[in-house]
């Protein structure tokens, strides 16, 4: 093995997706699908989890759930929430894409796209509570609601999802974004009904903040072990991917591994905690397509050196490693080029 690769265990994802069904119950799992999956690779993702019986999947924006949607097939609900191009907003209607609306200008672009195309409209509509990435004000949410009956009266929408997010910086914050959204989920019961879909929370709060779920949670860096920057460790859940490099050359002072900053590992990382046969060692140099990882006893060309992954040779976490440079365990794995090979184990 020339190349380093991540190695990509889907045992652990459906053990995870498992784990978390059961923490979360009786509030659904929408498995996050946003940046390849995390670096996994979407359609890898959704194959498993639709092996799973996982019924929803957060595309984020409408090209990937487009990609989610050809694995599915016909199964499966996709939200991709992301305001889109009135290109897009065809495309997710043409494949039944649930679309997030957080501004009535989009709110007016896809009606009149579900107009032109006679289809329907199928929306998640966002309530701003308080953080203030997108999303309708409550000032605007009663005549918004009231133009959203109007139109699935005219058959170009059905309601089917309210949602927001949280900003996650203190309990009482979330407090008052709950409260908030209950009182835009009560305006609109009181226009028709209540959506199937209530979801508010994502991975740290479905996880730790029970009664701030709702019928949906929305959970992506969870599923696939990745725990938030500075949180505590996941009970249940592990890394589903584990990075790994070969040695190719033996120093004195240390092993020479095929990978290097050209390949996504921020030479900032020097002085981090590798996994090699003989347990934890120093990275203690990272080049361009190269690094270097202290010396241990009987080390020879082609072993195999783990950057990050679950711990099983001493080594860190993608986010253990996120958190040396202030930063959080995604970035990491979404960071690696093409040059690293993805690999998944069964």
């Amino acid at each position: 093995m020339s190349r380093p690769e991540l190695r990509i265990r889907t045992d652990r994802f459906l053990s995870n997706i498992v784990a978390v069904r059961e923490r979360i119950a009786p509030s659904a799992l929408m498995v996050v699908l946003k940046d390849d999956a995390y670096g996994h690779g979407l359609r890898w993702a959704v194959e498993a989890a639709q092996s799973a019986g996982v019924e929803w999947y957060g595309s984020y924006d409408v090209g990937s759930g487009v990609e989610a949607r050809r694995v599915l097939g016909e199964s499966g609900r996709v939200l991709a929430w992301v305001t889109s191009t009135d290109p897009e907003i065809d495309e997710a209607l043409r494949q039944g894409i649930d679309l997030g609306v957080g501004s009535a200008e989009y709110l007016e672009r896809i009606v009149a796209r579900a107009y032109d195309l006679g289809l329907r409209a199928r929306i998640h509509l966002k309530i701003d509570t308080g953080l203030h990435r997108n999303g309708l004000l409550p000032q605007e949410w009663a005549q918004t609601i009231a133009d959203v009956r109007a139109g699935e009266t005219a058959g170009q929408l059905e309601l089917v999802g309210i949602w927001s997010h949280l900003a996650e910086a203190s309990d009482a914050e979330d407090d008052e974004a709950q409260a908030a959204f209950l009182e835009a989920v009560r305006v609109v019961e009181e226009s028709g009904g209540t959506p199937e879909a209530l979801h508010l929370t994502a991975s740290a709060a479905s996880w730790w903040r029970p009664e701030l779920r709702g019928s949906v949670s929305r959970i992506g860096a969870f599923c696939y072990g990745v725990r938030s920057a500075d949180g505590p460790d996941l009970d249940g859940l592990l890394p589903v991917a584990e990075l790994v490099a070969t040695v190719v050359e033996i120093r004195d002072h240390g092993a020479v591994i095929a990978i290097g900053s050209f390949d996504g590992i921020p030479s900032t990382l020097v002085g981090a905690t590798v996994g090699t046969p003989e347990g934890p060692r120093e990275l203690v140099r990272i080049d361009m397509t190269t690094s270097v990882v202290a010396a241990w006893p009987g080390m020879q060309v082609g072993d195999a050196v783990r950057v990050f992954g679950a711990g099983e040779h001493g080594e860190c976490s993608a986010t253990t490693l996120a958190e040396s440079i202030d930063t959080v365990g995604e970035e990491i794995l979404t960071r690696l080029t093409p040059r690293v090979r993805r690999v998944v184990i069964e």
